[in-house]
């Protein structure tokens, strides 16, 4: 009887999806929490069925009482869920009175405290490692483990001539370090890394995190999905602030999905003062398959850039973006007649005049070399009108000797001249026009400043950009330009802990920028280090021809000394169970596992082991491995157990000096 009321209790509760892994098992904490919450659908679905309601509910009267100790109770006992799995589970585990450790809420109170700590250590996108994205309650001395400063290894100077040994890391004056440096390994720890050596010396962060959509390299438990990705943001977030100066900025790329959210969590670490604005940026057109739904939905055109500063002062340089479109509203022409009095005109008669334009209706083209040469000439002459709140004005130019004339006003502080007809001011067109970044060409041109919608930037033919290919993923190099061109001078520090295929410090190459870039993920021929190499060696896709690129310059790679985490991988990898056996055997003579796991019931138990599914083999053995041992921590370089070469302890001392 208990096992068949067992077995109806368990498929009632995965009728519930939140209670659910992605492998179909019954999450027992989830479970739980929901009911001491006395959750809705939860109690709806216990009184459904009359054996489970009559078991955990007291009639008292003509009413139903929920008994959620009763419950809570029956759900934390070792018979429930009594499958292979978690039997095993259990014999590996210590235990007091019958439940394991990490069951016991007495435990999570003696670890109690309020935040979380994302390790996040997937190295490929298709590998959707759940087990490595860990949402665990830590001891306070294992946290600080956990983030200590890493050893760093595999060290290269990449220049235009190929790839060097490192002898020496640069610094400036001041002691900061003058090298741009690629990072390979889990981009936490890396951060937490860097802070000894770069905490309040970086001026721009750049990130395009993973947008936690269906199709993005975010693979964590479905149950889990959005809270965790705001657990894997936040624990970022927070060191990443650390790294930034007293005037830095962040920009983060995101879309719809999270944005809301991130947007309050930014407000939490950076300080809702510190919003700048949210950039939205046209990253697509409505085209192809994703037109498909147009009657169901409305179609995803753009991205959105949170930006935040640290500091309560900042500066920005103003960007413009051509003018694709003749502005119809400069359709005036000022000059002086015979007599020197100020006239105005209509543009289209003076066009006509010089054999721009045939007719009055004749539509203006910007590509038209012989306009563009003749607006620009006359930039002072070609105006608009446009309204102002100048009372004292409008009446000035509202009598009789001046109606329907020109009025003009000398500046007594510069000179210059202010036009006015009537109620509105004669705007020339030399007001409108300043620098601008044209097609990625430097030219004066009719351009207009750029505020919070970025539509002029190219996102359909960037795929190749670099000599790498990300069609669905990188961003143009143009957009990177501006936002470093307006966040930095050159010199600055410019940091991407979400490097991909290596855009942002490519352009940072490009521009004279130091840079700090950092990936854990496996791109292949795609990565970012291919990309930089071609970055010296003057490739010329991208910003180059606007920024006169020829190539030069170098940056150094290193990598996070891996332990447990090269287990993890070995594990991730293997094909049987026996494979599998073999590397338990080189986890118990080698590597670091859980202080409540116990070898010898382990071995006692293999049989149990053996029954269970190659991917909960995998995941057991994961979840056995201590996770603060990922990485060599530096306080432990000596320890002849990790065999650390010597040019790499002379080189760890040069970084971290």
């Amino acid at each position: 009887m208990v096992k068949n009321f067992n077995e109806n209790l368990i498929e009632l509760l995965k009728k519930d999806k939140r209670f659910l892994t992605n492998d179909g098992d019954l999450i027992k904490g989830e479970v739980i929490k929901r009911a001491y919450q006395v959750d809705n659908n939860l109690i709806e679905l216990l009184i459904s069925e009359k054996e489970i309601k009559d078991f955990f509910f007291k009639k008292i009267k003509d009413l139903y009482v929920f008994d959620i100790n009763k419950f809570v109770d029956f759900i934390q006992d070792k018979n429930f869920l009594d499958n292979s799995y978690t039997k095993f589970t259990q014999k590996i585990q210590l235990t007091i009175s019958g439940k394991s450790l990490d069951e016991r809420e007495e435990v999570a109170l003696a670890w109690g405290f309020k935040d979380c700590i994302l390790e996040g250590g997937m190295t490929k996108e298709d590998q959707k490692r759940k087990e490595i994205f860990f949402n665990e309650v830590l001891a306070k001395d294992e946290i600080d483990r956990l983030l200590d400063e890493k050893v760093l290894t595999n060290f290269k100077r990449y220049t235009k001539k190929g790839e060097e040994k490192v002898k020496e890391i640069k610094r400036g004056d001041n002691g900061i370090i003058k090298e741009n440096l690629i990072i390979k390994g889990n981009n936490l720890l890396a951060l937490h890394t860097l802070k000894s050596q770069f905490a309040g010396r970086v001026k721009l962060i750049y990130l395009d995190p993973p947008f936690n959509t269906e199709n993005d390299s975010f693979a964590y438990n479905n149950n889990f999905n959005h809270s965790t990705w705001l657990t894997f943001m936040k624990n970022r977030l927070e060191v990443a602030k650390e790294l930034l100066k007293s005037e830095g900025l962040i920009f983060v790329n995101i879309d719809q999905i999270e944005e809301a959210y991130l947007k309050v969590l930014m407000d939490e670490i950076f300080g809702r003062d510190k919003f700048l604005n949210i950039v939205s940026v046209r990253s697509s057109t409505p085209s192809g398959t994703k037109t498909a739904h147009k009657d169901k939905t409305i179609i995803k055109q753009k991205d959105l850039i949170l930006v935040y500063k640290i500091g309560n002062s900042v500066k920005l340089k103003p960007q413009y973006s051509e003018r694709k479109k003749w502005d119809y509203h400069y359709g005036y022409w000022l000059y002086k007649d015979d007599k020197e009095k100020y006239q105005i005109t209509k543009l289209s008669d003076i066009l006509i005049k010089n054999k721009i334009v045939e007719n009055e209706g004749a539509s203006l083209d910007l590509n038209d070399k012989k306009f563009k040469k003749f607006y620009l000439e006359n930039s002072d002459k070609i105006c608009r009108l446009t309204t102002h709140k100048n009372k004292e004005i409008k009446k000035i130019a509202n009598s009789n000797k001046f109606k329907d004339k020109v009025y003009v006003i000398k500046n007594s502080t510069n000179g210059s001249l202010n036009f006015y007809r009537n109620n509105d001011a004669i705007q020339p067109l030399s007001y409108a026009i300043q620098k601008i970044y044209r097609n990625q060409r430097f030219e004066e041109d009719f351009a207009l400043l750029l505020c919070d919608f970025w539509d002029d930037i190219d996102y359909q033919n960037t795929q190749n950009e670099g000599g790498v290919s990300f069609p669905t993923a990188k961003k143009p190099e143009l957009l990177l330009y501006r936002i470093i061109d307006m966040a930095t001078e050159k010199g600055d520090i410019v940091l991407d802990y979400h490097l991909g295929s290596g855009t942002t410090c490519a352009v940072a190459h490009k521009m004279g920028r130091y840079y700090i870039g950092i990936e854990q993920l496996d791109y292949g021929e795609n990565d970012s280090i291919i990309r930089l190499k071609n970055v010296l060696n003057g490739e010329q896709s991208g910003i180059s021809k606007s920024v006169n690129w020829g190539g030069g310059g170098d940056f150094i790679y290193c990598e996070l000394m891996k332990y447990n985490e090269e287990a993890i991988e070995k594990i991730q990898k293997a094909k049987d169970t026996k494979e599998l056996l073999k590397i338990w055997d080189e986890l118990c003579g080698r590597y670091f596992l859980n202080y409540d796991v116990d070898i010898k019931k382990f071995n006692d138990n293999k049989k149990d082991f053996e029954q269970l599914s190659l991917e909960k083999q995998k995941k057991l053995l994961i979840s056995m491995l201590d996770k603060n041992q990922l990485y060599v921590n530096l306080s432990e370089i000596n320890d002849k157990q990790y065999k650390i070469p010597e040019e790499d302890k002379k080189l760890n001392n040069l970084f971290y000096k």
